[in-house]
């Protein structure tokens, strides 16, 4: 099998075995998204779902937040992972839309992460969801499964090489796609603490097996 018949399976195992995969956060507009995806770092789609509506109620757009201090914002994000450093982030990056871009979320990769706590993984998820652009963001999930799945070299070490193997293999129309994928794969089936092989769609096609 050439590895582009190989992704080509992979994908259409994915497509019938997890076609509900999709981001998991709530959000009602482009900031919601851009901090909601900001605190997700290293942190549950769940437990910041359960903090962000009294979050959002607080401070519904960059203008709102960007008075705010950061120990005002900290107040309400207290239960998310590293909650110091991302009231900090978050305070200085709504302060930052409002002085460079009129409080709007900009739409470009470049422009995003100019922002204050703003990774190419953040920058990936929001304009591609925001704004339509086709890429994979790389978080924990997505390196470990496509490493799993020999869908990338082992010379592939950081999420930077892993986001351009993956993005020039995979279908521009399918990328967004794609990294939901291997996340919610990563979250149920090969998990990072271990594989679960035996109960795995891709168990017969995994060059992990084979």
């Amino acid at each position: 099998m050439t590895q582009k018949e190989y992704y080509n399976k992979v994908i259409e195992l994915f497509e019938i075995n997890l076609p509900e995969a999709d981001t998991e956060l709530k959000f009602s507009n482009n900031f919601e998204l851009l901090v909601a995806v900001m605190l997700s770092a290293q942190c549950t789609d769940k437990r910041i779902n359960m903090m962000t509506p009294a979050l959002f109620s607080a401070y519904p757009d960059a203008m709102a937040m960007s008075k705010a201090t950061v120990d005002d914002i900290l107040e309400y994000i207290s239960s998310v992972s590293y909650p110091n450093s991302k009231a900090r982030h978050l305070s200085e990056m709504s302060q930052q839309l409002v002085a460079r871009f009129g409080g709007e979320v900009p739409s470009t990769f470049d422009e995003l992460t100019s922002l204050p706590g703003v990774g190419r993984k953040t920058a990936n998820v929001v304009t591609s969801h925001a704004f339509g652009r086709s890429c994979i963001a790389v978080d924990t999930h997505v390196f470990c499964v496509s490493h799993r799945l020999g869908l990338v070299p082992a010379r592939c070490t950081t999420p930077l090489a892993t986001e351009l193997y993956l993005t020039s293999r995979v279908p521009t129309e399918k990328q967004l796609k794609f990294h939901f994928y291997l996340l919610e794969h990563g979250k149920r089936t090969c998990t990072l603490r271990k594989a679960h092989c035996d109960d795995c769609f891709l168990s017969t096609l995994c060059k992990r097996r084979l």
